[in-house]
């Protein structure tokens, strides 16, 4: 099962013209049968003529230029005209006759250039080959001529139509892809936001504080070695990330852990904000992304108020519900919240984003009682 499976694959390594080669033998085979002379294409209802030398040069010249129908369309095209003008002149009748209608239709799939001058020399042709049948006796008439040519433009027709179906193809997936690399783009811009600026956020509120401490080494110390800390977790983050632009990379996202949203919030009392953190509820085995937005919420959430809110009492509630998950985090309006200059923005755009995607609510906005809240509720999609 495993070979059969194995030879579509292999077979569609060959080159194009083996692989059209069986088709132009197999027109070519059947018009050497006994039982099917003189019951091919009649176009000038001549009488029949018995085959002679001249018939296998008929039909090599009908069949064999099938071969390259694909790789050299026009070529094949005249090679066939040809031989199809010889097999009506000579009343041979030959099954070959069958080769004008696929090298049309090969022509009309698969020209690229020059594609009336292609039409308007064949229907020259065509003119001509109706005006010598008729000198020579052919009841065909002109309706005959024409439905016939007819017949030749709906071949050419249905090849043309096949052409356009595989451009409009290729353009799709080209849509695709482009659509495909922009969302990912965007991904990456919004996670590599995320994770530098909260990092960088802490080490320079640290490095801020560090000054400040020199007469008290023990402080002083502790504060350096949460800066060599936050140093460090923003490089595993960030190769993470560029692992994820290794176009070898397959895994999933990475989620965060309860212990790493922790991790977060000591990460964030070290640089000196006052964070109140409660979880409740279990986390659910698979949230299909709403662990990873809950973390990034209460990251960016604690960022800002690193930037705007510095040292002003903060709080971070989580709940894990069964179909989604809650998170809520609140910065009181006292410190120098009133007097940091205001970020871009950017951050909190991403966010309403991210938890829009996952069919979540997302809000920020100035408290009635002063300071900030960002809350967000995003579904886990956690089967009922």
């Amino acid at each position: 099962m495993i070979g059969f499976r194995m030879v579509p694959a292999s077979w569609r390594r060959w080159p194009v013209t083996v692989r059209d080669l069986p088709l132009a033998l197999l027109v070519a085979l059947a018009s050497v049968v006994p039982a099917l002379h003189n019951h091919g294409t009649q176009l000038g209802d001549l009488p029949g003529r018995p085959f002679d030398a001249l018939t296998v040069v008929t039909v090599a010249l009908e069949c064999l230029p099938l071969a390259v129908r694909r790789r050299w369309p026009a070529l094949c095209l005249a090679l066939v005209s040809v031989g199809f003008a010889i097999d009506q002149l000579r009343a041979y009748h030959t099954v070959a006759g069958a080769a004008l209608a696929i090298a049309l239709v090969s022509a009309g799939a698969h020209l690229e250039r020059r594609r009336r001058a292609t039409v308007a020399l064949a229907s020259a042709a065509y003119v001509a080959l109706a005006v010598a049948l008729d000198r020579l006796g052919s009841t065909e008439g002109v309706t005959g001529f024409v439905t016939f040519y007819l017949a030749t433009i709906l071949a050419w027709g249905i090849g043309a139509w096949l052409r356009q179906s595989r451009a409009a193809e290729a353009e799709r997936r080209r849509h695709v892809a482009v659509t495909a690399r922009t969302a990912e783009r965007t991904r990456i811009a919004r996670e590599l936001h995320d994770v530098v600026t909260h990092h960088v956020t802490a080490m320079v509120v640290q490095a801020e504080a560090a000054r400040y401490l020199t007469a008290a080494p023990e402080r002083l110390d502790t504060t350096l070695t949460a800066i060599t800390d936050t140093g460090r977790r923003a490089i595993t983050d960030l190769r993470h990330l560029l692992d994820l632009l290794n176009p070898d990379h397959s895994a999933e996202p990475r989620t965060p852990s309860v212990g790493e949203l922790r991790a977060l919030v000591e990460q964030t009392r070290q640089a000196g904000q006052p964070v109140e953190f409660t979880e409740e509820g279990t986390p659910a085995e698979a949230t299909g992304g709403a662990e990873l937005a809950a973390y990034r919420v209460v990251q960016e959430a604690l960022t800002n108020a690193l930037k705007h809110a510095h040292g002003s009492p903060t709080t971070v509630h989580v709940h894990h519900g069964e179909r989604e998950i809650t998170v809520e985090i609140s910065t009181d309006g006292s410190g120098s919240y009133a007097a940091a200059p205001g970020g871009s923005g950017r951050g909190l755009a991403g966010l309403r984003e991210r938890v829009g995607v996952l069919g979540g609510e997302f809000s920020a906005g100035q408290r009635a009682c002063g300071g900030f809240v960002v809350r967000a509720s995003i579904p886990t999609g956690s089967p009922s």
